[in-house]
C-alpha cells in the first residue's frame, strides 16, 4: 500500500513534489498500488520510487525520471513515456500495451514477462535490457537500440524492427514471424531455434549471427549480409536469398 503522506504530497501538484524530492533525495517514495491513472506527471522525479502494482493507465509521464523505479505488476497501458528515463527500472509482468516509449531510455531495465503489445518504442534505448518472455507483438521498434538485450522466447510477431540495432542480442527461441527487420543490424546475434517465417530482412546485417536450427521459411533475406553466419540445420524452405553474401558462412 502507498504511503499516505507521499500520496497526499503528490496530489498537491508537481511543484511541491519536485521541491520535496530535491530536499529528501535519499527518501524513496512509496506509491505502491496507488491509482494514478490519467494524471499529468510530465517531467516528474519518481527515481527509485516503489510503484509496484500501481495503476498508471493513460498517465502522462513524458520526460519523467523513473530510473531505478519499481513498476512490476503495474498497469501503464496507453501511458505516455516519451523521452522518459527508466534506466535499471524493474517492470516485471508490467502491462505496457499501447504505451508510448519513443525515445525513452531503458538501459539495463528488467522487463521479464512484460506486455508490450503494439507499444511505440521508436528510437528507444533498450541496450542490455532483460526482455525475456516479453510480448512485443506488433510493437514499433524502428531505430531502437537493443544492443546485447536479452529477448529469449520473446514474442516479436509482426513487430517493426526496421534499422534497429540488435547486435549481440539473444533472440534464441524468439517468435519473429512476419516481422519487418529490413536494414537492421544483427552482428553476432543469437537467433538459434528462433522462428523467422514470412519475415523481411532485406539488406540486414547478420555477420557472425547464430541462425542454427532457426525457421526461415518464406522469409525475405534478399541482399542480406550473412558472412560467417551459422545456418546449420536451419529451415530455408521458400526463403528469398537473392544477392545474399554467404562468405565463410
Amino acid at each position: 500500500m502507498a504511503n499516505p503522506e507521499h500520496l497526499a504530497l503528490l496530489n498537491q501538484g508537481l511543484a511541491p513534489w519536485q521541491e520535496w524530492r530535491s530536499r529528501t533525495a535519499q527518501t524513496y517514495p512509496d506509491l505502491s498500488d496507488a491509482n494514478l491513472s490519467g494524471l499529468r506527471l510530465a517531467g516528474i522525479d519518481l527515481s527509485g520510487a516503489n510503484l509496484n502494482g500501481a495503476s498508471l493507465y493513460s498517465t502522462d509521464l513524458s520526460a519523467a525520471n523513473l530510473a531505478g523505479a519499481i513498476l512490476s505488476n503495474a498497469n501503464l497501458m496507453k501511458a505516455r513515456l516519451v523521452n522518459a528515463t527508466l534506466i535499471q527500472a524493474e517492470l516485471i509482468n508490467t502491462t505496457l500495451s499501447s504505451v508510448n516509449l519513443s525515445g525513452a531510455n531503458l538501459q539495463r531495465a528488467i522487463l521479464i514477462g512484460a506486455d508490450l503489445k503494439v507499444a511505440d518504442l521508436r528510437r528507444a534505448n533498450l541496450s542490455h535490457a532483460d526482455l525475456s518472455a516479453t510480448a512485443l507483438y506488433g510493437a514499433d521498434l524502428r531505430e531502437a537500440d537493443l544492443d546485447a538485450a536479452d529477448l529469449r522466447r520473446a514474442d516479436l510477431r509482426r513487430a517493426i524492427l526496421i534499422a534497429a540495432n540488435l547486435c549481440m542480442a539473444n533472440l534464441s527461441l524468439a517468435k519473429l514471424e512476419q516481422a519487418e527487420c529490413s536494414n537492421a543490424s544483427l552482428y553476432r546475434t543469437n537467433l538459434s531455434r528462433a522462428n523467422l517465417a514470412d519475415s523481411h530482412f532485406v539488406s540486414t546485417y547478420f555477420v557472425g549471427a547464430d541462425l542454427s536450427q532457426a525457421t526461415l521459411t518464406r522469409a525475405d533475406f534478399s541482399w542480406a549480409k550473412l558472412m560467417r553466419a551459422d545456418l546449420s540445420d536451419a529451415d530455408l524452405s521458400g526463403t528469398n536469398l537473392r544477392g545474399v553474401d554467404f562468405s565463410r558462412a
